[in-house]
């Protein structure tokens, strides 16, 4: 069964074990994943939270930002093709294989990540995180699962 988890996926976000949306990744009627371990991207990329619906957004801006925090996990063709879905890419997010530092940053692997696509500047504006958590703070609203629809309708 291990030749299944033929995709490796960097999760900065609500899909982080004890986010919003871990749920997804452990549901097997979308298929099948494992976690391979902690990470941390190679380069500095710009996370922020923005729309009324506090959603954590990569931003595809090397160099700015940090080195952003998250989780790796295998993923069978299944489970990748619902985060596609769940992200809406092609149309909102682009994805990407980059570099990801594990342990002391020695090791790395290659991930898919997904980036938000087209974004209005004024995001970079938006303070940059490190890690996302969703907290009293910045609470993530449930009624944001499309993002399609969210980005359709709001302005960022």
């Amino acid at each position: 069964m291990s030749n299944l988890f033929n995709h490796k996926v960097f999760v900065y976000g609500t899909l982080k074990n004890g986010q919003p949306n871990y749920h997804i990744l452990t549901n097997q009627e979308n298929g099948f994943s494992k976690f391979v371990s902690i990470g941390k991207t190679s380069q500095k990329f710009p996370l922020v939270i923005g729309s009324r619906y506090n959603i954590p957004f990569l931003l595809n801006r090397p160099g700015l930002g940090n080195h952003v925090v998250g989780e790796i996990y295998s993923v069978d063709e299944k489970m990748f093709a619902r985060l596609d879905v769940l992200e809406d890419y092609p149309e909102f997010y682009d994805r990407e294989i980059l570099d990801i530092d594990i342990g002391d940053g020695k090791e790395k692997l290659k991930c898919w990540v997904y980036f938000l696509k087209n974004f209005p500047e004024k995001l970079l504006n938006l303070p940059h995180i490190t890690e996302y958590k969703c907290e009293n703070e910045f609470p993530y609203q449930s009624e944001s699962q499309n993002v399609s629809n969210i980005l359709s309708k709001e302005n960022l």
